[in-house]
């Protein structure tokens, strides 16, 4: 008999399976751009500690396992800042990703009233790019932050999605 994935609020425990998952997972976006040295692959599990204090931090769970995760903050204009969203290499392209997007748009704007969300992915990573678009997120800025990447920043309006579905 299967398990289903489940999706919770991550905890303390969590932490070092996360930080595992997103070394894993950072590994195709190191390699694309050709740099190992990338905040994902060098964050200190202090560090990711930290965050799950300061923020939201959500968990896929397969079982026990940890299977994919996404972080979240909302700032004084009430703007959410998403952020680390990685999902098991086996278990992407099941809708995973979108699942823990929209859980975390969801909780933001319930608990801690925001009103738009702001993300940003390399220019290169087309699977991310195509993710976020497909989730009513638009391009709003780039910025070249070496030779190999340019980040690009994308956004929508917390109700967006509310507009679209009553479409």
């Amino acid at each position: 008999m299967g398990m289903s994935v489940t999706i919770s609020a991550a905890t303390e425990e969590d932490a070092e399976q996360i930080l595992k998952l997103q070394y894993l997972c950072y590994q195709r976006e190191a390699e694309i751009y050709g740099d190992y040295s990338i905040e994902p692959l060098t964050q200190s599990l202090a560090d990711l500690r930290g965050e799950l204090g300061r923020g939201r931090v959500l968990v896929a769970r397969l079982g026990a396992e940890v299977v994919g995760s996404v972080r979240g903050v909302v700032d004084a204009e009430r703007t959410a800042r998403l952020a680390k969203l990685i999902v098991h290499p086996r278990m992407q392209r099941h809708g995973l990703g979108g699942r823990l997007l929209a859980a975390i748009e969801e909780q933001l704007a319930a608990e801690l009233e925001a009103e738009r969300y702001r993300l940003f992915t390399g220019h290169r990573s087309d699977g991310d790019l195509r993710l976020y678009r497909s989730h009513g997120y638009a391009p709003v800025g780039t910025e070249r932050v070496s030779q190999r990447l340019s980040l690009i920043t994308l956004e929508k309006v917390a109700d967006a999605g509310r507009y679209l579905a009553s479409a």
